[in-house]
């Protein structure tokens, strides 16, 4: 009930036969099958927002986009998604060239560096208090690598002029 918002979370499994209306779908996966699983998914055709989380070692991105479905073509401009900027991400072939552990396998203790996933989810968190606090994003991803210590933003893309929008100040209301 934070800042008002009466909304329900449902950790589970998000596949094609989801049927409870959603919002906001969050992914939180460690493959590109999994990520094509949550495009092919109803709730997201149907949904206003994905926020796609992921990492690998040392480094990862957090994404939030809104699919190009009948909910948000009524919006002036759009967030594209992961999969939209980067469609490598849920091609599923290219699992087998990710050499990399499971987020929840016991050798990823190993082979991960600690709190990357705490990270990330920090900052996806934050930016979803700022779009839900103000309504609007100056930026709407990010890459993190904690390596370095550098976050990169991902900037939300300048809004396109409708023609008497010409001369206005550009922003996105989400």
């Amino acid at each position: 009930m934070f800042w008002g918002l009466g909304w329900k979370g449902s950790p589970q499994f998000l596949d094609e036969g989801w049927r409870e209306e959603t919002d906001l779908v969050i992914g939180c996966v460690d493959s590109r099958k999994a990520r094509r699983a949550i495009t092919n998914a109803r709730s997201y055709w149907e949904s206003y927002y994905w926020l796609d989380i992921g990492n690998n070692a040392d480094t990862g991105q957090f994404v939030l986009g809104q699919p190009e479905n009948r909910n948000n073509q009524k919006a002036g401009s759009r967030l594209p998604t992961v999969a939209e900027l980067f469609p490598e991400i849920i091609n599923a072939k290219l699992d087998k060239r990710d050499n990399l552990p499971s987020c929840s396998a016991v050798e990823a203790l190993e082979r991960q560096e600690p709190f990357v996933n705490q990270v990330l989810a920090n900052h996806s968190l934050a930016m979803l208090a700022r779009l839900f606090r103000y309504g609007r994003l100056s930026y709407h991803g990010g890459f993190v690598n904690v390596a370095t210590g550098r976050v990169s933003c991902l900037a939300v893309p300048p809004r396109r002029a409708k023609p008497r929008d010409r001369g206005r100040a550009s922003s996105l209301v989400a």
